[in-house]
């Protein structure tokens, strides 16, 4: 049995934010959470509440909302999920609402379930990947008993907000939390990735006017993280007829208007709103079909080296998309089904000729070329090399990075089931700016 689950209820296109409030005039007590750059250098944070309350005044007989503003995530460490849980807890909110980037939404996430349950213990439901055992590898057959996810939304109704396009945050299941201390670059960061769909926000708005004025860089690193989405949810092993439209809209509107929104930033207020519905629908589709190897080693680069999801996940998704499909003696078979399915992308951009072979390596290698072209027209670097890691620095770090990717659940959804000797070469590959080959 495979599953189709999205928030109750999205909002889209510019101006959104002021209609959803509609839907949330009832409430009594937000609490909304934040990071400093957001509540001190924009206006969102405060027209958010001013939208709020307006609304809440005219439809509760002229009674005041109370609110309480947490602007200090910046991030999903334990420290900081357990920092904004304190905050949630002690103002008692029934409404939490979460705007911000991936990072502050799955911190939000996560504090959420601390205030639905104060029992929880993040690190355990990590353990159990609880809710879709079927995308976990962790064997429970010794007969662990596992904790009954918290139930969600009794205490508060979460809604996410998301002020940057990539991450797909706002409408998934998924939150990860970094654990461990230390400087960045040693084992002693570890993720717990969480997925259950009682984590699924309740609402998302997806308002890309508050996108409008994003940054260059993040732009792009974001623009890449929405396009990894799109492939390996396509490709993954859960991939479905429902996902599948979802994820070639995605590709589509990225591929027309990514690059716009890079190029041109507010001046080309209709690329940034393509962008930012396509981060979403890429959200929608990956979180119904899972993800594959490219996020797997992205995280790992991500939790050791601090680099920005999207920047790894572009450094990796070419040589993932080699490494999908090469033709290993044993799974041949496999490797020619990951060459239609590239096709079937690269013809649905227009990359090549409908009336060619669908199975076509020509195929497979228009989408991969499309993809560096993307890269470079987006500053993407073309390896870790060139990023600026150290050769000594990788060489200490690769076995961490290996073990990191190998433990992410995303490995048990890939397209071609790896092992570690895989992995290893593919970040090898990925350092030195060589395509994979097999």
């Amino acid at each position: 049995m495979l599953w189709h689950k999205v928030p109750k209820c999205v909002y889209f296109r510019r101006g959104s934010m002021a209609t959803a409030m509609d839907d949330l005039k009832d409430f009594k007590r937000v609490c909304i959470v934040t990071d400093l750059f957001s509540y001190q250098q924009t206006p969102f944070v405060q027209e958010l509440i001013d939208m709020l309350s307006k609304r809440h005044h005219e439809h509760n007989d002229n009674s005041n909302l109370d609110h309480h503003v947490f602007y200090e995530a910046e991030d999903a460490t334990e420290f900081t999920v357990n920092k904004g849980f304190d905050v949630i807890k002690s103002f008692e909110p029934d409404l939490i609402i979460a705007m911000g980037g991936g990072r502050t939404m799955e911190a939000t996430k996560l504090m959420h379930v601390l205030y639905e349950d104060p029992t929880a213990d993040l690190k355990e439901l990590s353990d159990h990947f609880g809710g879709m055992e079927q995308w976990s590898k962790k064997d429970d057959s010794a007969g662990t008993e596992k904790k009954e996810f918290p139930k969600m939304g009794v205490k508060a109704k979460l809604v996410c907000i998301p002020t940057t396009s990539g991450s797909g945050t706002e409408v998934t299941p998924f939150a990860t939390m970094v654990v461990g201390g230390g400087a960045l670059g040693n084992l002693q960061h570890r993720r717990c990735p969480i997925a259950h769909h009682e984590l699924t926000p309740f609402m998302a708005i997806i308002d890309p006017n508050l996108v409008m004025n994003m940054p260059r860089d993040i732009t792009a690193e974001a623009g890449m993280n929405a396009l990894a989405h799109t492939i390996e949810a396509y490709t993954s092993v859960y991939s479905n007829e429902f996902t599948d439209g979802q994820a070639l809209q995605a590709l589509k509107l990225l591929k027309f208007y990514l690059p716009r929104a890079y190029h041109h930033g507010k001046e080309d207020p209709i690329a940034r709103e393509k962008v930012h519905t396509a981060s979403t629908i890429a959200g929608i589709a990956h979180a119904n079909a899972g993800m594959g190897i490219c996020h797997s080693m992205g995280h790992a680069l991500e939790t050791l080296l601090n680099i920005p999801r999207g920047v790894a996940k572009g450094l990796l998704l070419t040589n993932v998309v080699l490494y999908n499909s090469s033709r290993p003696a044993t799974s041949e078979k496999e490797s020619e089904r990951m060459e239609c399915q590239y096709a079937e992308m690269a013809r649905h951009l227009g990359l090549t000729n409908r009336a060619n072979n669908s199975a076509s390596k020509d195929g497979s290698t228009a989408f991969l070329e499309w993809i560096k072209k993307m890269k470079e027209d987006l500053s993407i670097p073309s390896s870790l090399q060139y990023w600026g890691m150290k050769e000594k620095q990788f060489q200490n770090q690769l076995e961490g990075l290996v073990e990191i990717a190998w433990e992410d659940p995303c490995v048990n959804t890939n397209s071609r089931p790896p092992v570690k000797d895989d992995l290893r070469k593919i970040f090898t590959d990925s350092y030195y700016d060589s395509s994979y080959r097999c």
